[in-house]
């Protein structure tokens, strides 16, 4: 063998095995082990908050004056008890203008919509149609509290005494089928999403691992709609 080819042996062998490396962690983050799954979570969150961020304030069609959105269903993510797969194998992955502006008045961003479908609907087992029609039943299911049906200013509110009031409006909901993400912040921070747990069989049931301490504020500010 010349020995510029031996050289370079080492070289390529190294290479190679960044590539497996890569291959590896690919494969563990983009699990598709479509339908093998623990249970579902519908993310609710509170528009007003995305909106101000850096992300919101460029989108339009969520966030534009006028828009007036709540909440607003973010996605139907298929859970692990702990972790959880994402963008499995599909044979769906274009989503038809049609699916997307019907469910534009719940995921009023159809980036928003197609992202959910390929990254958490196609480890649902259910078809596009299927999983879009489960997460507008979960959705219609919930009683939102006429307060934050479009608040004028802003509220500023207890998470126990947030979760307190859905629960009010619920009844079929305990209090560990319900999460709240609003950041690392101990103090004061904004809401930005509920998550509520149901079975594979649409079933109300307690969340998981993951659905642990995401908001560890005193108090939460959910901005006004604009």
């Amino acid at each position: 063998m010349p020995a510029m080819t031996l050289r370079r042996r080492p070289v390529l062998l190294a290479l190679l095995a960044a590539l497996l490396l890569a291959i590896a962690g690919g494969a563990a983050y983009y699990d598709r082990r479509a339908a093998d799954y623990d249970y579902l979570a519908l993310a609710v969150s509170w528009s007003p908050t995305y909106c101000a961020s850096e992300d919101g304030r460029g989108d339009a069609s969520q966030c534009a004056p006028g828009r007036r959105h709540g909440f607003i269903v973010h996605g139907l993510w298929p859970q692990f008890d702990k972790g959880w797969p994402e963008y499995c194998a599909t044979d769906e992955r274009h989503v038809p203008e049609t699916l997307i502006a019907q469910m534009r008045d719940l995921m009023p961003s159809k980036a928003l919509v197609v992202h959910e479908w390929r990254k958490h609907g196609a480890c649902s087992g259910l078809t596009q149609r299927g999983y879009f029609a489960a997460t507008r039943t979960l959705f219609a299911k919930l009683g939102i509290p006429a307060r934050y049906i479009a608040p004028e200013t802003a509220i500023v509110i207890g998470p126990a005494e947030l979760a307190a009031e859905f629960l009010g409006a619920n009844p079929w909901l305990s209090r560990d089928m319900i999460a709240l993400r609003c950041g690392n912040r101990r103090d004061a921070a904004r809401l930005g999403e509920l998550i509520f747990c149901f079975t594979r069989d649409l079933a109300p049931r307690p969340c998981g691992a993951n659905e642990r301490r995401q908001c560890s504020a005193a108090r939460l500010t959910l901005p006004p709609v604009r």
